[in-house]
């Protein structure tokens, strides 16, 4: 008795796509079947944004056949991918906060009755697409902004059936989600499978792939370096080779046998009401400090504290010995640099120029005369992009047209010209493929062969005792264990985020 394959609904063959100076897809394949998860992997700028949205209508292919349900298609726009079935969830989600989960459900073709919208249908029959997600428990008339990361997925995915979606694309879904609501994601997606409606999973974390994956294709440079391999046996060597072009036998770079230098920071005691309490922490001079803990637990409230952008209700702050009194400009001139979790809205101009961007914390030594020096700012700034090998080195080039990982190169390069002596990290790969999280990793280690001492939060455990020279657990605003990095398991560090119980060994955390 033979199996019959299901239908493939989405055939792409030889699809190109030009930007000025850029061919941003050179020849991709894609094959997609009904009720499977199909998972697309790629570095960063391989080209995965550039095919998801020729294929939600945002973009039109050049050259090449995009097929979807047996016919040639080229979609005018969005709504017109919507209305073919095909319905693409961003990782930055496009739902209007001030408005209701059915509002936002039903937002453009709303149930209308003599050309009257009708709130009542529309709220019933969100119900019943959420209860088809198995959250019939979600109000309707709850505005967007009062639910958390995963209601607001959900409230995407329900708008995705409300247009009877055949094909969803999912795009870093699980990049805000803590681990059990990741669980539920997953749980949801192989109920959608199950119905038939087939799934394109964009992730950079390849134990995903592993669990909810069926075949995966992967992009590099722009073009197809494997199709339709299984997901659950292929080696990860083979995965990273693909993506990469080469082998990455050792993520994390081996810890320098060097002795640590001067004390630059130290935090006594610091408390800040309804999120963190007497966390004290030493950073010297060419340590890594890491810090782990579930979203919550305060960690990034810490960091964003000693950094100056929140004020601390109690304990003390020291740079070089000198206490820093509580703003961003103090701790930037006493050497601190941040690169925040949410580098697009908090760190970047993604309007300007990758210079204009490297230069904006040591402007005013490079202006001359009050006036803008832009051959001395590209100068200073190409050295920089050398350094962390940043591609393309073009420094005249916007920044917003970038990979998240070169992203991450442009905040922390600026820091490097401004001469910082103590680097704040939040979630530094957030975002980022295992082959650009590889150079991070690198340029995080020359930093502190430089002396510069470095202080990070990670949600990935491995990467926090992968990188990490000490580690502070936190849990509920509370530092519950600080350890050599060399003394924790992954285990370890799991158990006190998820159960915690305050450190009493009287360890020093110098």
């Amino acid at each position: 008795m033979t199996t019959t394959e299901p239908d493939v609904i989405l055939r792409l063959s030889n699809v190109v796509k030009d930007f000025p100076g850029v061919r941003a897809l050179d020849g991709v394949e894609l094959e997609v079947r009904a009720g499977e998860v199909h998972c697309l992997l790629g570095q960063n700028g391989a080209g995965k944004s550039t095919l998801i949205k020729v294929l939600a209508g945002v973009h039109k292919a050049d050259a090449g056949t995009v097929e979807w349900l047996g016919e040639p298609v080229s979609f005018a726009n969005p709504q017109a991918a919507m209305k073919a079935g095909i319905a693409t969830i961003y990782q930055e989600l496009d739902l209007v906060d001030d408005m209701s989960v059915a509002e936002n459900v039903f937002l453009g073709h709303e149930p209308r009755k003599f050309g009257f919208v009708l709130p009542g249908q529309a709220a019933r029959n969100t119900t019943t697409i959420l209860r088809r997600l198995g959250h019939a428990e979600v109000p309707p008339r709850r505005l967007v902004r009062a639910l958390p990361n995963a209601g607001k997925q959900l409230v995407s995915m329900a708008r995705a059936l409300s247009h009877e979606a055949k094909l969803i694309i999912m795009d870093e879904p699980s990049a805000v989600l803590a681990h059990d609501e990741v669980a539920n994601l997953f749980r949801i997606i192989r109920d959608l499978t199950a119905q038939g409606i087939a799934v394109v999973y964009i992730s950079h974390r390849l134990e995903e792939i592993r669990e909810i994956g069926d075949r995966v294709t992967v992009l590099r440079d722009g073009q197809t370096s494997a199709v339709n391999l299984p997901a659950r046996t292929t080696p990860t060597r083979d995965l990273v080779s693909r993506m990469t072009g080469r082998n990455i036998e050792y993520v994390f770079p081996p810890r320098p046998e060097t002795e640590r230098g001067e004390l630059l920071l130290e935090v006594e005691n610091l408390s800040r009401d309804n999120e963190f309490h007497d966390v004290s922490l030493k950073v010297h001079g060419g340590e890594i400090v890491g810090i782990a803990g579930l979203v919550g637990s305060g960690r990034s409230e810490l960091l964003e504290t000693i950094f100056g952008a929140r004020r601390a209700d109690s304990g003390s702050i020291t740079m070089s010995g000198k206490p820093l009194r509580g703003s961003v400009a103090t701790a930037v001139r006493a050497g601190l640099g941040m690169a925040p979790e949410e580098r697009k809205s908090q760190a970047l101009l993604l309007g300007e120029p990758v210079y204009r961007n490297m230069t904006l914390t040591t402007f005013s030594r490079i202006a001359r005369f009050g006036f803008t020096d832009a051959d001395r700012e590209q100068r200073e700034s190409m050295a920089v992009a050398d350094q962390l090998e940043l591609r393309p080195r073009d420094v005249r080039r916007s920044v917003s047209t970038l990979s998240g990982g070169n992203q991450q190169k442009v905040v922390v390069g600026r820091w490097l010209l401004g001469g910082t002596k103590l680097l704040i990290l939040d979630e530094p790969t957030r975002g980022v493929d295992i082959g650009a999280r590889a150079e991070l990793y690198q340029v995080i280690r020359q930093l502190t062969a430089q002396g510069v001492g470095v202080l990070l939060v990670s949600s990935e455990v491995p990467e926090v005792l992968g990188l990490a020279d000490r580690v502070l657990v936190m849990r509920e605003g509370r530092v519950v264990r600080q350890a050599d990095a060399g003394q924790l398991t992954e285990d370890d560090v799991l158990d006190l985020v998820m159960a915690g119980s305050l450190d009493t060994s009287g360890e020093e955390a110098a």
